[in-house]
């Protein structure tokens, strides 16, 4: 039998992977590999956050975004899936784009996830600037990742400083605790902060970047100067920049501005992280003065391993950057609130239960399901199939519960899969399996089965064509026949029961986008096996 669990340990370090790039409404390059680490990684790495900026918002394509996956959250979701990440979440507004991937085994320890946006563009009635970021308890820990884009220009630092004051205080979450973005044991700030370097002319800037002395700039970088003197920044920490500032390019090249406005190179895009303060016992703390106290009593610990621009990204006039770090904290969540146990092989549809046990303090829902993935899913709705994790009045007091994933419910294939646990109260998978493997038996795939499927199949089309068809004599059809792969009638029949006698029907998704979509792919399905039909 195979069984999650977490080997615990006095300190777990866990590595993060962040992102920042204003994409400048272009679409996702062929290839981010470099970007994600993909082609040096050793596999460590625990969660990417990527934060977006710019990403085209025009009205089509935003219209398009809302009924499908935008372009950007597809590309990583297609590259990072095969390595075993999954999209936790995920947060939009206007250009603004923030996701929050984490290997599928930590899904369980990643709890409370929030997300909020806040509008500053047109004081605050537009959302072409503003921040939008993720919250959640990562093994007990409070971490929140805001994602901005700042107001533009030299002259704008104050505006830069006010705004962010501004996202801050507007951003509040749900919970007792962490209701603030600065409340947070780790908070990761990045995006187009959009700080320029003062006082340097164009080409004193451009001599230093020729020469590799950043420093000088740096001197000058309006944030960090920021630092001395903005409280709100109090306890924000930056790796040294020692990579070229990141905007302003032409487009399609690694040179820099050169068209009329000429703007002045900058490291307009950052990633900054804090610490939340914390008094040592008995320190008296003068409000009006700035605290040295940087780190948490509890042990937390962010190493910093790399910060970095990326030169060969061209489709954007800026650069993006990325940082790992490692975030060292010891344990305080090491059991998932749903234990799921399986074989660690399912040979027949007789084989195609799994149990689970619910920890005391899971607050479980009459919605909560168990979703069947395979291995390399994208996000919690990506499923082969699910069942109800129902609760039936004598399981009040059960220890182990048990479902059964109905034949309909399976792959049609072999493979490598693994189950999930979804909370309705918490939106996010509470628990997972270790991979199994599904061999499901080709019966249905004999040729008498087939012969059987394509007689019912014509018989249903006769019926058709004469008006003659009824509905028990569909029921007869889909008990018998499976016509419910290859015919558009099942969906006719499928919405009369729902409809018209308010049946439920086994294909009902755990949410109506999931619905809509479902009926989209099998009704493109069985119309293409109907005009098959019609050519026997």
């Amino acid at each position: 039998m195979f069984r999650l669990s977490c080997v615990c340990s006095t300190i777990l370090g866990r590595r993060v992977h962040i992102i920042t790039w204003n994409v400048g409404s272009a679409t996702p390059p062929d290839d981010m590999t470099s970007l994600l680490g993909l082609n040096v990684g050793d596999g460590n790495t625990d969660m990417y956050i990527i934060g977006l900026q710019e990403v085209n918002s025009m009205i089509n394509k935003r219209l398009k975004d809302v009924l499908f996956t935008d372009q950007w959250s597809e590309v990583c979701m297609e590259r990072l899936s095969p390595f075993g990440y999954v999209l936790v979440t995920s947060q939009r507004m206007q250009g603004l784009l923030l996701l929050v991937f984490a290997k599928y085994f930590h899904l369980p320890f990643l709890r409370g996830v929030q997300t909020e946006t806040t509008r500053t563009g047109l004081g605050g009635y537009w959302g072409n600037k503003g921040g939008v970021s993720a919250r959640m308890s990562v093994f007990g820990h409070t971490i929140c990742f805001l994602n901005c884009h700042l107001p533009a220009h030299m002259e704008n630092s104050e505006q830069r400083m006010e705004d962010f004051e501004s996202i801050l205080q507007q951003q509040q979450f749900e919970g007792q605790a962490a209701t603030g973005v600065l409340d947070h044991d780790v908070v990761f700030w990045f995006g187009d902060l959009n700080f320029r370097i003062d006082d340097l002319d164009m080409q004193v800037v451009k001599s230093a970047i020729d020469n590799n002395k950043f420093s000088i700039m740096w001197e000058k970088d309006q944030l960090n100067l920021a630092k001395d003197s903005e409280t709100v920044l109090e306890g924000f920490q930056e790796g040294p920049l020692k990579f070229p500032p990141t905007y302003k390019f032409d487009i399609g090249t690694n040179t820099y501005d050169t068209s009329g406005k000429k703007r002045k190179p900058a490291w307009t895009d950052r990633i900054l992280w804090r610490l939340r303060a914390t008094a040592p016992a008995g320190a008296a703390v003068d409000a009006g003065k700035r605290s040295s106290i940087s780190g948490l009593t509890s042990g937390t610990k962010v190493t910093q391993h790399s910060y970095r621009s990326h030169m060969e990204y061209i489709v954007s006039d800026h650069k993006p950057v990325s940082s790992i770090f490692t975030l060292q904290f010891p344990y305080k969540v090491d059991i998932p609130l749903v234990t799921l146990i399986v074989a660690d092989e399912w040979n027949s549809v007789a084989d195609a239960t799994a149990k689970f046990k619910l920890a005391p303090n899971y607050s479980r829902s009459s919605w909560d399901w168990i979703g069947l993935y395979k291995v390399g899913f994208k996000h919690h709705k990506d499923y082969v199939g699910y069942v109800w994790a129902k609760q039936e009045e004598a399981d009040f007091h059960r220890q182990e519960h048990e479902v059964t994933f109905t034949e309909e419910e399976l792959p049609k294939g072999s493979g490598d899969f693994i189950m999930g646990y979804y909370s309705n109260n918490m939106s996010s998978i509470v628990g997972v399996t270790e991979p199994f493997q599904v061999i499901i038996t080709q019966a249905l795939a004999s040729p008498q089965c087939v012969q059987q499927r394509a007689a019912a199949a014509r018989h249903l089309l006769l019926l058709r064509k004469t008006n003659t068809w009824r509905t028990q004599e569909c029921d007869a059809l889909l008990v018998t026949g499976h016509i419910a792969n290859c015919c558009v009638f099942y969906l006719i029949h499928s919405l009369y029961c729902m409809f018209s006698r308010n049946e439920k029907v086994q294909f009902m998704m755990p949410s109506f986008s999931g619905t809509a979509i479902w009926f989209v792919q099998r009704a493109y399905f069985a119309l293409s096996c109907f005009i098959k039909l019609c050519t026997l």
